[in-house]
């Protein structure tokens, strides 16, 4: 490939993490069909080694920041009710109020299904915080994912293809 293809591979996969902090693509499913394009076009044993370490860090990623959150939450004592009315909202926000529309539906929304719940302001926000708190990690998880894909990638670009 390329300087320019190689260049332009390597924007797209950057593009794919500024996505996964701030959700509007889908960044790690956008990280790793760069890589793929880029594996399919290089067509060496190499390339195939580093789709195959993306498969596995990003696939991992995507498993992991759903198991432990979750493990999160339920430890808080945050039902899956809250979380998945949250999440509704989230989507409805995101539609209304592009860009930030979810960022404000999905705490919104445990919230007001906490509030119903338990009754008090102090239980429900305490349980917000938990669900927010989750919520970041869970991004956490998939950013340092999708980086250590990049990163394998990068370095197979610079020093050995």
């Amino acid at each position: 490939m390329d300087t320019l293809g190689t260049f332009l591979i390597g924007l797209v996969i950057f593009v794919g993490i500024l996505g996964i902090v701030i959700p509007v693509l889908p960044g790690a499913i956008l990280s790793l069909a760069a890589i793929l394009v880029w594996a399919l076009v290089e067509k060496g044993p190499t390339a195939w080694i580093v789709l195959s370490a993306a498969v596995v860090l990003i696939g991992a990623s995507q498993v992991v920041k759903y198991v432990v959150p979750e493990r999160h939450l339920r430890e808080s004592g945050v039902p899956r009710r809250s979380i998945i009315v949250g999440v509704l909202l989230g989507i409805v926000g995101f539609f209304l109020i592009p860009v930030v529309g979810m960022f404000v539906g999905f705490p919104l929304g445990v919230y007001l299904s906490e509030w119903q719940r338990l009754k008090a302001h102090a239980n429900a926000w305490t349980s917000t915080k938990h669900a927010l708190r989750a919520t970041g990690l869970s991004i956490l998880i998939e950013l340092i994912g999708t980086s250590l894909a990049a990163a394998v990638w990068l370095a197979a670009v610079l020093f050995l293809v």
